[in-house]
């Protein structure tokens, strides 16, 4: 899978997005140090054990370098930034049922500002899935021999 390039200085505008995902009653916001271990389980739930361990690397720094969607306390989706690498985006995932309503977009645009209010004028979406999804939301573009990139000698899951 290939790694995308995003121009964290020309980020489209995300005020509608954000406002959107407020009107169903969403919350985004960076989880607390005392949450890790929810985060942790709901990705798990959800998603890979590889992603538990980035979710898990995000509570290593400060500020938490993730973000997630909650709606009366139960978590809906979730976005990370610099936990396989300085500079790289993700993991994000939303839960299967709340897919397609803008919850994806607006984890990610929260994770791109974080990262451009952090210093990044670039960031790299590593092993990208849903390519057309990033090349819609944010203009990312393909690197160029990127695949597989960092994630060439991956260890299978025990």
């Amino acid at each position: 899978m290939i790694d995308m390039l995003v121009r964290l200085y020309d980020l489209p505008e995300t005020l509608e997005t954000y406002r959107a995902v407020e009107e169903e009653g969403v919350i985004l916001r960076r989880p607390q140090g005392y949450e890790r271990h929810i985060l942790a389980h709901w990705v798990g739930e959800h998603f890979s054990p590889k992603w538990v361990s980035e979710a898990k690397v995000a509570f290593s720094r400060q500020p938490v370098s993730a973000f997630m969607a909650t709606r009366e306390k139960e978590i809906l989706g979730f976005a990370c930034y610099e936990t396989t690498g300085k500079g790289y985006f993700g993991p994000t995932g939303v839960a299967e049922g709340e897919r397609g309503g803008g919850l994806g977009k607006a984890l990610l645009y929260k994770a791109l500002e974080a990262m451009r209010e952090e210093g990044y004028a670039y960031a790299i979406i590593g092993g990208v899935g849903p390519r057309e999804f990033y090349e819609k939301a944010c203009g990312a573009t393909e690197i160029p021999g990127s695949d597989p990139g960092i994630f060439a000698d991956l260890l299978p899951d025990p």
